[in-house]
């Protein structure tokens, strides 16, 4: 399962996902940067997934229906206000029958108000509107009890086509982008669900348990028009980077032992490189390209794993120094014609700590360029044939900062 932390404004970000660890739930936590408190720094040395992020004026960088549950405490996000906008996107990247918990103002105004230095009849009016909005999402209250509530999101839009058909608004989205989400600003509508043909069948599919869900065709291809094709690529593409992890595994002898545990995926493919360690203590952060033709994050997040898109011409939503290993497949001849090579490895550079590793794979004649370029920036890059052997033009580049301590 994943969660989604939305944690805009309190200091103890990530302890809900450090707690989840143990049930085998992978949380995404994100909040604002705060010269103060550094939330995401702190989860992030904890070696706890985390991103700067706050509900505001763009989507949040995921696809819609990536979550099972969001979670919110003490997050101080003005829910009630601009009629529910905030509300509407959590609706999109919650799954069908997830939910929405919520734990601080208003909920539990009639305990805490005065600690909250707000009046009751401000905080009983805020909980009403909140109620509204959440009632036109056509979500279902299924508890309030002390400072939480809990809302669950319907498994398909059959009946609340019905009903929004008899209120003025909300409206549905117009479109079929509601995946599009760099830089995509928030829209003032509810994301439909994909079309079911029964009242009890689940939009977009059901998913298997975790851990089965890893290793199985996910919802996203399994119904895709070429499906025989794309299952069939799927399982290849499980295969390929089981290979391909050992090989790794072989050069950075930490990889298995716990030398490593905050990892990036810069083009996470169908999410085969952080399924291929589902067994190493580490988590992955599987971004894809936000402009890349197979928009494949959806399907990542429904394999139970997470990630973000991304733009690598621009900085990546972190502190300096927050991952151990960085995993490049292919992403210097994806940006060649759109940035500088350089200024991605500058990146990288900030984001990597002292001692972690960079994997670059890609084309020889780019391999060597960064190699150059590395070496000229005081790393000592190692140039490795790939798992296929000296005659297949792509190679494997490995930075072991550990082993030159």
């Amino acid at each position: 399962m994943t969660f989604l932390y939305v944690h805009q404004w309190c200091s103890q970000v990530a302890t809900f996902g450090a707690a989840l660890l143990d049930y085998s739930i992978l949380t995404m936590s994100i909040a604002p940067v705060d010269v103060h408190e550094a939330q995401v720094e702190f989860a992030l040395e904890r070696g706890l997934p985390a991103m700067i992020g706050v509900l505001g004026t763009y989507r949040l960088p995921y696809p819609s229906r990536s979550f099972d549950l969001a979670h919110c405490s003490r997050c101080l996000v003005k829910w009630a206000d601009y009629d529910g906008l905030y509300l509407m996107e959590v609706d999109r990247v919650i799954r069908p029958g997830g939910y929405l918990v919520l734990s601080g103002p208003p909920i539990g105004w009639r305990f805490s108000y005065k600690g909250w230095q707000r009046t009751a009849e401000d905080l009983e009016k805020e909980q009403i509107v909140l109620e509204d909005q959440a009632r036109r999402l056509c979500w279902k209250k299924i508890a309030e009890q002390g400072p939480i509530a809990v809302w669950q999101k319907p498994t398909n839009h059959i009946h609340c086509a019905k009903k929004l058909k008899a209120w003025k608004s909300p409206h549905f989205c117009a479109g079929n982008d509601s995946d599009s989400a760099w830089y995509k600003e928030l829209q003032p509508c509810i994301t439909p669900l994909p079309n079911v043909k029964k009242v009890r069948h689940t939009s977009g599919g059901l998913l298997e348990k975790w851990p089965k869900r890893l290793n199985v065709a996910p919802p996203r291809i399994a119904s895709s028009r070429s499906a025989a094709s794309a299952l069939r690529t799927f399982d290849e593409d499980n295969q390929l980077w089981k290979r391909r992890v050992q090989h790794y595994g072989r050069v950075l002898g930490s990889l298995s032992k716990g030398g490593y545990r905050n990892v990036i995926d810069m083009n996470a493919g169908l999410g085969g490189f952080a399924a291929a360690l589902s067994s190493y203590p580490l988590w992955v952060m599987n971004v894809v390209p936000f402009d890349s033709e197979d928009n494949s994050l959806g399907a990542i997040y429904e394999r139970g794993l997470i990630g973000t898109y991304m733009n690598w011409c621009e900085a990546f939503s972190t502190y300096p120094r927050t991952y151990d290993l960085i995993h490049a497949d292919g992403i210097f001849s994806i940006y060649m014609k759109k940035c500088e090579i350089l200024d991605i490895l500058f990146e990288i550079y900030r984001v990597l700590r002292p001692h972690g590793a960079v994997i670059v794979r890609d084309h020889v004649d780019v391999v060597v360029k960064v190699k150059d370029l590395m070496e000229n920036m005081g790393w000592n890059p190692t140039l490795s044939h790939s798992e296929v052997g000296p005659h297949h033009p792509e190679k494997v580049l490995f930075v072991d900062n550990l082993k030159s301590m």
